[in-house]
């Protein structure tokens, strides 16, 4: 198997069971790389809050489709489709296996399933985006629910990027149903998912604490470095978990226990996005990332696939 998909809610412990699995197919005489799918890993910088792996903790094994973004571009799964597969192309194209690993469920899918992305018409966008800036992301979610309301349940109702895009794909189709993942997605080239679900009271604990870990790494200190290059004018970026949270306090506009309390709050959060996310999957082998005898079963099954 040339593909494999490694995903889950954050904190489970995707990128070192991809490592892990890297070093087992390397032990079968062929060679793994690894594909980055965590949209804000796509940025130059973000370290500590995307909980992304230093060059020296990686193992030797090639990444690829981090660090390529600036905090000030706006990320696009259209485009990280583009690349990622063409990554996937590269890697399996020289005999190798390409384990695709992160908890960014559009971008997963976008890759692993065959996803035709509708075109964008500027002016649409750019009037769709001026509502949101004017009336903030409640009323054009409202405006999807009414059109398309299988659409509007599957957008969460404060993600303005998201819902933007979906009222401008059903308006430049004519097709309410554009906007929507198909019911029975069909496979872009046969993978293989790995699915890792923790306890969630055992995963809220870990979440909190690495949340608190990530202050004391520095991640005040880290968005100070990222202000001159742009990240309060990032579309994306300035948004992201934890970075929102540190750049208000580093402003002023929040004490650090409350914007740690909030990231937690929205970590939380984000993660049962995830496992709602991920449950799709109905092909995947779930695995508790603490199962050492399961873990251990499962990575000498996927290196021993063709």
């Amino acid at each position: 198997m040339t593909l494999v998909a490694v995903v889950g809610a954050t904190g489970t412990g995707k990128s070192d069971f991809a490592l892990d699995l890297a070093e087992s197919v390397t032990r079968t005489g062929r060679h793994a790389e690894i594909v980055n799918a965590d949209a804000m890993q796509l940025y130059r910088g973000m370290d500590i809050g995307t909980a992304k792996l230093p060059v020296a903790a990686r193992r030797g094994i090639p990444h690829h489709l981090l660090d390529v973004l600036d905090v000030t571009a706006e990320a696009s799964v259209a485009a990280y489709q583009r690349d990622a597969r063409a990554a996937v192309d590269r890697i399996t194209g020289g005999g190798g296996v390409a384990v695709l690993v992160g908890g960014s469920g559009l971008y997963v899918s976008s890759v692993i399933h065959d996803f035709r992305f509708p075109g964008t018409d500027p002016a649409v966008r750019a009037r769709l985006e001026a509502e949101l800036a004017e009336g903030g992301p409640g009323l054009l979610h409202a405006r999807l629910r009414e059109i398309d309301a299988e659409t509007a349940a599957g957008v969460d109702a404060q993600n303005g990027r998201r819902i933007v895009r979906a009222l401008e794909v059903i308006e430049v189709t004519g097709e309410p149903k554009a906007a929507r993942l198909p019911e029975e997605p069909v496979p872009w080239r046969p993978h293989r998912i790995v699915h890792l679900r923790s306890d969630r009271a055992a995963l809220v604990a870990r979440l909190d604490a690495r949340v608190e870990q990530m202050w004391r790494d520095g991640l005040v200190d880290e968005v100070a470095g990222l202000v001159p290059q742009g990240l309060e004018r990032g579309v994306t970026a300035r948004k992201a978990i934890g970075y929102a949270q540190a750049l208000a306090e580093l402003q002023g506009r929040m004490p650090r226990a409350e914007a740690i309390a909030e990231t937690q709050q929205l970590t939380r959060v984000f993660a049962r996005r995830q496992v709602g996310w991920f449950k799709r999957y109905r092909e995947a082998v779930v695995l508790d990332p603490l199962d050492d005898a399961a873990r251990a079963a499962e990575l000498d099954r996927l290196a021993a696939l063709d």
